[in-house]
């Protein structure tokens, strides 16, 4: 830390020079004398978090390394009035969505067909003639969200309510 009277002997000796010579002294003298605790987190935090953001990082290119390259699956599709690509006309809520969403988890996980619930509740145009079937695709061709949650099941599983920006899917793993 510069002592003040080592500033003033610095200030007056810069005085005889430029303004912008004088304006940097003083402000050179304040940030070396500024107290400790100022940036002080910045420091010690930031590396933490890098390492943090690093580990995540490697457990999610762990858990990718651990499952297939490409899976098949079928899905059902329930979507809002906020949803990407939704058919014009459609006039549900987010919060209606995802009622109708669950109320169709709920007859599969009774008993009901995955391919009977899409006919009856998927907004995708053609989902019902195909049943849901989406074929065999890799990771990278979905959304993130979706492909996290397929790539996870196990052949025959059905996902939990998955919501993207097309809306809200339901998931069933068939390869």
């Amino acid at each position: 830390m510069r002592s003040p009277h080592l500033r003033a002997v610095l200030v007056h000796a810069l005085s005889a020079c430029s303004p912008l010579a004088l304006l940097c002294a003083t402000a050179c003298g304040a940030l070396a004398t500024s107290p400790s605790w100022v940036g002080g987190g910045l420091a010690v935090s930031a590396p933490i978090r890098a390492a943090e953001e690093d580990a995540a990082i490697e457990r999610e290119r762990s858990v990718i390394a651990s499952q297939p390259k490409q899976i098949g699956a079928r899905h059902l599709l329930v979507m809002h009035e906020g949803s990407k690509s939704k058919p014009e006309g459609l006039r549900r809520t987010r919060a209606e969505a995802r009622a109708r969403a669950q109320e169709a988890l709920v007859k599969i996980r009774g008993g009901v067909s995955f391919e009977e619930a899409v006919a009856e509740y998927s907004d995708e145009p053609g989902a019902a003639e195909r049943g849901g079937d989406l074929g065999v695709f890799e990771r990278g061709m979905m959304v993130k969200g979706f492909s996290d949650a397929a790539f996870a099941l196990k052949i025959g599983e059905v996902s939990e309510i998955i919501e993207t920006p097309f809306g809200f899917h339901i998931i069933k793993r068939t390869e």
